[in-house]
């Protein structure tokens, strides 16, 4: 049985956004973070690809390894952003687990810790998730959540999965101790109703096959798959009977109506007009077929629209806005 979008933003408390790469899956992480934090609502926005993405699209300076308000919502909800560090993550680790403060600090002299977070497998991941999860847990003194939710913004489609069952392979190579216990905590928010896994894709060839093969991964380690957020939709601005007329040869015809209409010249008109309706016919027959075949890996599908004038921070809110309406917060 699927869930929707409503029912996951609701129950869910960690959600994960990836997509191929130039769907724009950064930006969609964004505007869900900042439709999440309404009505009150506290959001924290994680980038662990170091690429300062989030600090681009809030339009403010690098986002250095602490937790920064970086937006407001409507309804006076915040948004926090957090660029986890994999360096300054295991040094964290060090000091909770170890009790490693100073030593931690000479550790990294020595490259111990550069060693650990590029060369030792699936340590680098393990931190990065664990970060983000330990968001997720963290509590007030009063006893509620910190945030109500985090979103992360994760690695493209083709290396989530990797990324998000890394913690399995190391709780299997360390059987005891701090490091199993920290892949074993990771992996029960990773894999529990917490957690929604949101895949964003264009209605394109490439990047729907990429959701597809996304999806069964994701449901192959028993990761919870969220949702498909089908972003940049282009509005159809010919319907199905102009369609199928722009797709045959209606030239003669178009120039007479044309010509009734008071056009100037309208043979030399005809030619340009019919290739860019046959072009658009195109587009449209081929964003079917993709449809279609989204509509086959039975997640739920919800489309954003492209934003001509690029995405600015104005646009950001814009986008946030249509998934509040997807989504059944606010107003």
């Amino acid at each position: 049985m699927t869930v929707g979008l409503v029912t996951l933003a609701c129950v869910s408390r960690l959600q994960v956004v990836s997509g191929k790469g130039g769907t724009g899956k950064t930006t969609v992480a964004a505007a869900l973070a900042l439709a999440l934090a309404t009505e009150g609502k506290r959001t924290l926005l994680v980038e662990v690809e170091g690429r300062q993405g989030i600090a681009q699209l809030f339009e403010t300076e690098a986002l250095p390894y602490e937790e920064r308000k970086i937006a407001v919502a409507p309804g006076g909800g915040e948004v926090y952003a957090l660029a986890i560090d994999a360096e300054r993550a295991l040094l964290d680790y060090l000091h909770m687990f170890y009790k490693l403060g100073a030593a931690g600090r000479a550790l990294k002299k020595l490259g111990a810790i550069d060693f650990a977070t590029t060369i030792a497998p699936g340590v680098r991941d393990v931190l990065l998730t664990g970060k983000a999860c330990e968001a997720v847990r963290r509590k007030e003194k009063a006893g509620g959540f910190v945030y109500d939710h985090v979103v992360m913004d994760a690695p493209p489609t083709g290396r989530v999965t990797r990324f998000l069952n890394v913690n399995d392979e190391v709780a299997g190579l360390a059987k005891m101790g701090p490091i199993h216990h920290q892949a074993q905590a990771v992996m029960r928010v990773l894999k529990s109703p917490e957690t929604a896994v949101h895949l964003v894709t264009l209605l394109e060839e490439m990047p729907v096959q990429e959701t597809a093969d996304g999806v069964a991964e994701l449901r192959a380690a028993d990761l919870p798959v969220g949702n498909v957020l089908v972003n940049m939709v282009r509005p159809h601005v010919l319907d199905e009977d102009a369609v199928r007329a722009a797709a045959g040869d209606q030239r003669a015809g178009i120039a007479r109506a044309l010509a009734a209409a008071g056009a100037p010249r309208p043979e030399e008109l005809v030619g340009p007009l019919l290739d860019e309706a046959a072009d658009h016919a195109r587009r449209v027959g081929l964003e079917r077929e993709q449809r279609e075949v989204l509509a086959k890996l039975e997640v739920p599908a919800y489309e954003l629209p492209f934003l001509g004038e690029g995405v600015d921070l104005a646009g950001l809110y814009r986008l946030a806005k249509e998934l509040r309406r997807l989504l059944g917060v606010g107003a």
